[in-house]
């Protein structure tokens, strides 16, 4: 896959995703969003793709939108091409939850506004300990609740901390961010990489299909409106798991101390 503004580098079943503007701070330009668009929403169920580790280039994740190149024609935009180019950006997040690859974020700096979203939009995040995510939106003169953070932060941290976040814009940092465990770990560029590395091989020993439906029920069940909901959805994936020749390979892997051998999911 060639991309302007992204670097995709498949190695086995992890694509490592790299946000390329580090010059912007790897900052949202209209390119950087199409091409996010694109990568996500094109990952299916049947893809060689089983993990997905996303980072950003140099001192940043993720900056948030570029304003500068956002205004950089002058021109005032109406509200039908203010519409398209919002659905744009919170496209992204919903190709990142609708995949059924397991996203893995490296949080190293910034990630603000949009940035911030990419972060929550993944399963898991880890960070440096001079990350720094805050919703930038009320500090713009927008409403604190944007391309799917107000969905995500309440769910993850609470609804005071996350009104305390959107209301203020104010900056959450590692060490807060891992006492609320909105992150997992917090480390080196170097040893997060290598944590995340860990992760994607432990996640790789499942069956294909066993872990595309974790994701998938783990999403649900957020929103699911009983226990009995969720407990029949769990039920429905566990015997869809056993179908396969996969489930066989995988307890055979397991009694004999061994990697898995997976054919396509």
């Amino acid at each position: 896959m060639k991309y302007e503004h992204l670097e995709v580098n498949i190695q086995d079943a992890v694509a490592w995703v790299t946000l390329n503007r580090p010059e912007r701070l790897n900052a949202l330009n209209p390119k950087m969003i199409a091409e996010l668009t694109d990568f996500f929403g094109g990952l299916r169920a049947g893809s060689s793709v089983r993990v997905v580790i996303l980072r950003g280039a140099g001192r940043a994740f993720c900056a948030g939108l570029d304003l500068k190149e956002f205004q950089s024609d002058g021109a005032r935009k109406g509200v039908g091409e203010m519409l398209e180019f919002q659905r744009k950006v919170r496209d992204i997040m919903i190709a990142m939850r609708r995949c059924p690859q397991p996203v893995i974020s490296i949080v190293n700096g910034s990630a603000s506004g949009g940035g911030f979203a990419l972060a929550l939009a993944s399963d898991i995040r880890l960070a440096t300990a001079d990350a720094r995510m805050n919703a930038s939106f009320i500090r713009l003169g927008l409403s604190g609740c944007d391309v799917g953070v107000s969905y995500f932060l309440p769910r993850m941290v609470g609804a005071s901390v996350a009104a305390e976040l959107l209301l203020t814009g104010r900056f959450l940092h590692a060490q807060r961010a891992l006492a609320l465990g909105l992150v997992s770990h917090i480390g080196t560029v170097e040893e997060l990489e290598a944590e995340a590395t860990a992760l994607a091989d432990e996640m790789l020993r499942a069956t294909p299909l066993g872990l595309q439906l974790t994701k998938d029920a783990l999403g649900i069940a957020i929103d699911a409106n009983s226990l009995e909901a969720v407990i029949a959805l769990e039920d429905r994936n566990q015997v869809l798991c056993t179908q396969g020749e996969d489930f066989a390979e995988g307890v055979a892997a397991f009694l004999e101390k061994r990697a898995p051998k997976y054919g396509a999911a």
